[in-house]
């Protein structure tokens, strides 16, 4: 059930947003299902859901979103279904805009 969610998801308007750089939409597994903007480094995102399970199980709950400051700049890391969308951005990015339009598209579908 993967492409549909892949389909109704235009990640080309989260570019749109001042100070995004890059987002990926990614599978289950981690795999890469669509992409706008520079190539993502995967990687970040499964350290980051790796962390975010950890708290999950640990603190009870559902995760909203996971932000990872790096020196590369902030990344955010949003659950979708067994989806998660990696969004990464710059120091001229309001987060608020940012966590904004994420959600934005995210309900869209």
């Amino acid at each position: 059930s993967g492409a549909p969610l892949m389909a109704a998801l235009d990640l080309s308007q989260l570019l749109d947003v001042r100070g995004i750089r890059h987002a990926a939409l990614l599978g289950a597994e981690g795999n890469v299902l669509a992409h706008v903007g520079s190539d993502p480094d995967t990687s970040i995102a499964q350290a980051g859901r790796a962390v975010a399970a950890s708290l999950i199980a640990t603190l009870g709950g559902e995760l909203q979103d996971l932000l990872i400051d790096l020196d590369g700049g902030p990344v955010l890391l949003t659950p979708h279904g067994d989806q998660t969308l990696m969004t990464a951005f710059d120091d001229t990015a309001n987060l608020g805009r940012v966590r904004f339009a994420v959600r934005k598209l995210l309900q869209s579908r």
